[in-house]
């Protein structure tokens, strides 16, 4: 799934290399766009590349060629939470129906809100789902609003966070160096990845060493919440 950005980015080069048989440079791809920099082209050209849609060509000037194009557009969904409560960085689970272990109402735990899937692996589309509520032990608990996240990717997998887990995110906006965090990168992307702050740069850090990290701008990176628990079924 792309973000909207990335989209407006594939659909400009396609209709670029149609009407003139060249890709766009990457001033014209950021003009286009109305981004700041060339960084953040070349970040949703990676990414286009790593979900198969362009691929880069060696040894030639532009040397992007598309392969594929969306198949249809996808409207980011709005859904409402209860209490008004509603984070802006969660792509939605595509399951059907949550596990029965994780339903809530049967007494036992405090019931919080699943909203959807978050990327620990190359980040996902910013869309918010809140498609059921969980039964979490109360000590995972402190003060402040809670909400529930299915962990996709396995960029997180030495700090103990696998494919198919349920995280247990804390609301903030802001963390402290070293914390593992729901990120919202540039309002397009979200992803679960450790903090790591020096001076004006913010990193966010993975903890598998197949994943780079990545180095952002104070302005690009928006804390959504803090990691406090951990759910995994067997």
């Amino acid at each position: 799934m792309l973000t909207q950005k990335q989209k407006q980015l594939l659909v400009f080069i396609h209709e670029r290399m149609q009407d003139t048989g060249v890709p766009p440079s990457f001033d014209e791809m950021k003009d286009a766009l109305d981004l700041k920099s060339k960084s953040g082209i070349h970040r949703l050209i990676t990414a286009l590349v790593e979900r198969g849609f362009i691929r880069r060509l060696p040894h030639r000037a532009r040397a992007i060629e598309v392969i594929k194009l969306p198949d249809d557009a996808h409207a980011s969904t709005n859904t409402q939470t209860r209490g008004g409560f509603k984070p802006s960085v969660i792509e939605g689970s595509k399951r059907s129906s949550p596990a029965p272990e994780l339903l809530s109402g049967d007494g036992s735990g405090a019931s919080i809100p699943l909203m959807g899937r978050i990327a620990a692996g190359v980040p996902i589309s910013a869309i918010q789902d809140h498609s059921a509520d969980i039964a979490c032990p109360p000590d995972l608990l402190g003060k402040g609003e809670h909400f529930a996240l299915e962990v996709n990717g396995d960029s997180m997998i030495d700090a103990g966070i696998h494919d198919g887990d349920t995280v247990v995110i804390r609301r903030c906006n802001s963390a402290d160096n070293g914390d593992i965090v729901v990120a919202l990168v540039e309002k397009e992307e979200a992803t679960l990845k450790r903090l790591r702050k020096k001076g004006s740069t913010v990193a966010l850090e993975a903890a598998n060493p197949a994943y780079e990290t990545r180095i952002f701008g104070p302005d690009q990176v928006e804390v959504q919440g803090r990691l406090v628990g951990l759910i995994r079924r067997y």
